[in-house]
């Protein structure tokens, strides 16, 4: 479930399609697994912080184990593979750095542990959220670890309380790759609008085209996905979305949207 210790795996998927049952056919990636630390997760379970992290390092260790023996049978006929586990196997790909791990985590004491457990383990980390990550910025860049941006019109209160609007600033101007994301709070609407998150970021000292490119280029980069979605180029997937002014001003609306080089907005003209 969303906000727990451990979530799921993620995926990306297209919305061009006219049913649910037909989204599998859009399906891109399986982009990442899914953590979180902080508030969020600790009102559910563990607790505490440090229990938190233990319990994400046990089942690392597990599946560190678990890879040992796939190895090992790999290497010696005489020896059976382990049998399936279908949770180990998943974290068994994060650590072959097949997956990425995504951890959600907020305060730099969280986003301190993330990057201590990516250092022991060796897999490929990204940090979702990150409010405070302009207190780590260069543990984060030394890591060459990517930031999801949580919405900055959210609510500051909680782990958000020390967000900062300059914070995609801080992180262009630092070298590290980040992107931004859509938020899903009802009471600020306005977090669910990726590009008005990019607006603000410019408006607080973070370049145009770098604020165009944390919404196009640079997820997909995140994602591994840069060779087939992000930007316009021969052989890629051809997506766009069409506006009637600048992308970054409030006033400007969208006025179509193309999937897969096919127009899937009636507004488009």
């Amino acid at each position: 479930a969303p906000g727990t210790l451990m979530s799921g795996q993620l995926m990306v998927l297209k919305t061009n399609v006219p049913s649910i049952t037909s989204m599998k056919d859009t399906l891109i990636a399986t982009s990442a697994v899914a953590s979180t630390l902080g508030a969020e997760a600790l009102s559910k379970s563990p607790g505490t912080r440090s229990k938190a992290i233990a319990m994400l390092r046990a089942e690392l260790m597990k599946a560190q184990t678990r890879l040992l023996k796939i190895e090992e049978a790999k290497n010696d006929e005489e020896k059976d593979a382990p049998a399936s586990n279908l949770k180990l196997d998943v974290l068994v790909d994060i650590l072959n750095k097949k997956t990425p791990l995504l951890i959600n985590a907020q305060r730099h004491q969280d986003l301190a542990s993330a990057l201590r457990l990516q250092e022991e383990f060796g897999f490929n980390l990204i940090l979702d959220g990150a409010a405070e990550a302009y207190l780590l910025l260069d543990e984060i860049k030394a890591a060459g670890v990517p930031v999801i941006v949580h919405p900055t019109m959210g609510r500051p209160f909680g782990d958000l309380e020390n967000m900062t609007f300059t914070l995609a600033a801080q992180l262009h101007k630092a070298g590290i790759l980040f992107a931004f994301q859509s938020g899903y709070e009802t009471y600020v609407p306005k977090t669910r609008v990726v590009h008005f998150e990019a607006a603000m970021a410019a408006a607080y000292g973070l370049p145009q085209e770098v604020a165009l490119a944390a919404c196009t280029i640079q997820p997909a980069k995140i994602l591994g996905l840069e060779k087939k979605i992000g930007s316009l180029a021969k052989g890629k997937h051809a997506d766009l979305a069409l506006f009637d002014g600048d992308p970054l001003e409030m006033t400007t609306h969208t006025t179509g949207v193309i999937i897969d080089g096919k127009v899937v907005s009636s507004k488009v003209k």
